[in-house]
């Protein structure tokens, strides 16, 4: 019914959360200026109410408190998977590792992004946080 989208393959969302990860500020050139973006959390009891924004400016206060708060020391990949659901939206798994500012540990998560793009411009976004799990080391290494 769906099909996988091909890791070369450039759609909106991929080529917004690979800046991201990159630190690459040129990622607000794949956003449309309409955008309608949000951040919740499963079972997380962290205040996100701040993780929306309805425009570029706005988005741009968000990405900027997600460094600081957030992504001090930046994010890793573990993978990211996308889903095409027709009409030009998206379902992306997104895998990260990342040293998070909250708990002042590395942590790894899951997140489910379901996106839309529009001129090739990424216009709707809504992430769901599935899971933020401390990364715990190996004494062995």
């Amino acid at each position: 019914m769906f099909d996988s989208v091909p890791e070369t393959t450039q759609i909106a969302i991929r080529r917004v959360l690979e800046k991201f990860i990159a630190g690459d500020a040129s990622l607000f050139d794949d956003i449309s200026p309409e955008i309608n973006f949000r951040i919740e959390h499963y079972r997380d009891e962290t205040d996100v109410s701040w993780q929306a924004a309805t425009s570029l400016n706005a988005l741009v206060e968000v990405i900027s408190r997600l460094g600081v708060e957030v992504f001090p020391k930046g994010t890793a990949a573990i993978g990211i998977d996308s889903l095409a659901l027709g009409n030009n939206w998206h379902l992306t798994r997104f895998e990260q590792q990342f040293f998070y500012a909250v708990r002042q540990n590395m942590c790894q998560s899951v997140t489910f992004i379901l996106s839309h793009e529009e001129d090739a411009k990424l216009d709707f976004f809504r992430e769901i946080v599935t899971t933020v799990d401390d990364v715990v080391e190996d004494p062995a290494q």
